[in-house]
């Protein structure tokens, strides 16, 4: 049997995006020659994120319009096009990046006859397979049922289509047998149990207020490199893999600076761009750690083409959470791989340090730099002031 294939479009002005692919490890993803970075060696954005769930990327097809087609999402002679295309290269797959209504998968893959999921499920699957904690996985539980209760309306084709491998894992295998009545029921456990959870998270954080310690959290944009420079900065053996949400569950570990100052140091979920809503509510009780934080430190892959973008969806979803106000020290990493004008361009447009996280030569500017940071909170806390920027030289570690 084949390997599960996708073939991808995209909407430039609306955002819909389909990926072309097989499914499997053992074949590197292609991208088609529509695609804007195909000649990059390392695919961005979407094709990042099909190629991480485990796709094997056949094309991409892009398409403009002023807006969405209610039915088809993209214009049916697009999609006649499209699935020509799929036929020819053998894939059996369409991704979409853009959230398909019920009734648009299944009037899609109708008219395909193949298997049709969209942005949602494909993160939702990608996060399933990076789950290891039992709150990871709960967590991503509850969002999967909550993406399949409103698509239980009809159980034809189109649902059996959403069944198993990509796009499939997570609350079971047998979806067209579970009822909205049990899913429901199961919906109301999953509430219970991350409740609990998030009570047992605010008991443990408890010794921290006491304690005083400033908190530092480190955030970015999956695979920035956030859980390295964990790493290198507490010696600690958190996973860190060049893929995608490598790392969904915090940690928390002490730091204690040259000057004998002490701070905890937590590791969080990254970031993507429309992540998203039902994760981020599953998430509510992870993210809440961020609450916690008197300092954010914003880590961005400034070898990535498309980091500006990245950037703005980080901002975008700390606003979603109300912590735009939070003092952020921006870290650009990978500084190694990019021209090093363009590294001193962007620690002087945001006041950032420049690292590479693996090489832990380039460290001691962002560790000076946060001990003034953490001074600067403790100095607030006394004093009750609010926060002011701080009057910082870049730091490019030149």
């Amino acid at each position: 049997m084949r390997g599960t294939s996708s073939l991808p479009f995209r909407h430039a002005r609306l955002s819909p995006f389909s990926v072309g692919a097989r499914c499997g490890r053992c074949a590197p993803p292609r991208l088609g020659s529509e695609t804007p970075h195909a000649t990059r060696s390392r695919p961005t954005g979407f094709p990042a994120t099909a190629r991480s769930a485990g796709l094997d990327i056949a094309a991409t097809i892009l398409q403009r319009r002023p807006r969405f087609d209610a039915r088809y999402l993209m214009g049916k002679g697009k999609l006649s096009e499209l699935v020509v295309q799929a036929l020819q290269k053998g894939v059996d797959m369409l991704v979409f990046d853009a959230e398909l209504s019920p009734s648009q998968v299944r009037s899609i893959t109708n008219f395909s006859e193949l298997k049709v999921i969209d942005r949602t499920q494909l993160i939702l699957d990608l996060f399933a397979q990076r789950a290891r904690s039992r709150e990871g996985k709960l967590q991503v539980e509850m969002a999967q049922v909550k993406y399949l209760l409103p698509r239980l309306v009809g159980k034809g084709d189109a649902l059996s289509r959403l069944m198993g491998g990509i796009g499939g894992r997570g609350p079971g295998e047998s979806k067209l047998e579970t009822d909205r009545r049990r899913l429901r029921e199961r919906l109301h456990r999953l509430q219970q149990d991350l409740s609990r959870i998030r009570d047992e998270r605010r008991e443990r954080r408890q010794p921290r207020r006491r304690q005083n310690l400033p908190i530092l959290s480190i955030i970015g944009y999956t695979n920035a490199g956030k859980s390295t420079l964990f790493n290198a900065l507490t010696h600690a053996a958190v996973l860190a893999e060049d893929r995608l949400f490598a790392t969904l569950d915090p940690t928390s570990r002490r730091l204690r600076f040259p000057r004998e100052r002490e701070v905890i140091i937590t590791d969080t979920v990254g970031f993507i761009k429309n992540l998203p809503k039902n994760l981020l509510e599953a998430f509510k009780a992870t993210l809440e750690e961020l609450e916690d934080a008197d300092l954010l430190i914003h880590v961005v892959d400034l070898s990535n083409p498309r980091f500006l973008e990245q950037m703005a969806a980080v901002d975008d979803i700390l606003k979603s959470l109300d912590l735009q106000d939070k003092p952020v020290l921006m870290v650009f990493n990978k500084k190694d791989l990019v021209d090093p004008s363009l590294t001193a361009l962007h620690c002087r447009l945001h006041h950032g340090v420049a690292i590479s996280a693996v090489d832990e030569a380039t460290l001691p500017p962002l560790i000076h730099r946060l001990e003034a940071e953490v001074e600067h909170v403790l100095d607030r806390r006394q004093t009750g002031r609010p926060e002011i920027e701080p009057d910082f030289q870049d730091a490019a570690g030149e």
